[in-house]
Order: C-alpha cells, then sequence, then structure tokens
C-alpha cells in the first residue's frame, strides 16, 4: 500500500499544527494509502550541518541519513505549517533543504494557516517545492484561524467545529493523492 508522510513543520511548544494534523489524518482515510504524522518536533534535526550540499547525496551525519531514509520510504507528502510573518517555519525549511533526491517527483500538498489562511506562507513555499522538483496537488488548503477558535492557552476549543468548513476540501486532497498515486 502506498504511503503518505503527513510532516507537521512547527516546533513550537504551544503549537496548534499537531491537532490540525490529528484532524486532518481522521479525514484523509483511503484505501488506496495510508497517512502516517512525522512530527518534526520529535525529528529533532541538527541545522543544516552536513560537509557537502545535499544534492550530492553523500549524508555523513547518521541524523540526515536516518532523515533520508524515512523520508525516501514515503510516496507522497503533505506539509502542515502556521504562516510566519508571510513565510513558513524555519524548522521545516532546515526539513526539507537537508534532503534533494529523496523529494524529487513525489506528489505534495499543503496545509497552513493562520489569522489570514496561510496564503503566503503557501506561495513562499511553492519556490521550495520547485526547487525540489516535487509534484505539486491541485488542493492546497488554506486554514483561516479565528481568536473565537482557540482559547486562551491558544488551542482549539472544538476542532472539529472549527475546522468543518474544511471538510471538503480535505476531501478533495484525499481524491488527488487517489488519482495521482494511481498512475505510479
Amino acid at each position: 500500500m502506498k504511503k503518505i508522510a503527513l510532516i507537521i513543520g512547527s516546533n513550537r511548544s504551544q503549537r496548534v499544527s499537531l491537532s490540525i494534523g490529528k484532524w486532518a489524518l481522521k479525514q484523509l482515510k483511503s484505501k488506496a494509502f495510508t497517512v502516517d504524522i512525522i512530527d518534526l518536533a520529535d525529528i529533532n534535526l541538527p541545522w543544516l550541518d552536513e560537509p557537502e550540499i545535499p544534492a550530492k547525496g553523500n549524508y555523513r551525519l547518521e541524523s540526515t541519513q536516518q532523515w533520508a531514509k524515512l523520508v525516501a520510504s514515503y510516496d507522497g507528502f503533505i506539509m502542515l505549517y502556521p504562516q510566519y510573518n508571510w513565510g513558513y517555519p524555519a524548522v521545516l525549511k532546515n526539513a526539507l533543504d537537508s534532503l534533494y533526491a529523496e523529494w524529487h517527483n513525489k506528489p505534495v500538498s499543503l496545509i497552513s494557516y493562520g489569522s489570514h489562511g496561510g496564503f503566503q506562507g503557501m506561495q513562499a513555499m511553492r519556490w521550495v517545492l520547485a526547487g525540489l522538483k516535487m509534484k505539486p496537488l491541485a488542493t492546497q488548503v488554506g486554514l483561516i484561524m479565528t481568536d473565537d477558535m482557540v482559547n486562551e492557552a491558544g488551542q482549539f476549543i472544538d476542532i472539529d467545529a472549527a475546522l468543518a468548513n474544511q471538510s471538503f476540501n480535505l476531501d478533495l486532497l484525499r481524491q488527488n493523492f487517489e488519482q495521482e498515486l494511481a498512475k505510479k
């Protein structure tokens, strides 16, 4: 069976991305593929510390070798991250830049969130995905976060209610992956 990695692209201690990822996981159930959450906070890669550029594929650090093996084992990716100042978190950029060929020709979709839905963060990410020669799918999901969705600690009060209007987009995203992976 094909495997999709849903990469949690935030490592902040008070993040909501992991709860969004778990919500998305339920929405993305498919007979064509499985989805695993990869939390970059758990992966804890060093900051691009390889002696050679990743495009050469000569990874010397154990952490990079393990990351390369994990990424290579997946057939596609969903990057889930908050929008920071019209961009995306450094931990996600580092994870992407640590490898090169392992990303090539693999389908990818984005789920970004923020007070304006993460659109600018998606635009910035598209250049990186093009540089890595990934295959962006048609459906990209921008989640608008409003103050009434979260409690004083910044966590969802009721994630199912808050994101209910996005179920249709997650269904489209699932269909995009089913169609793309059926070609392989």
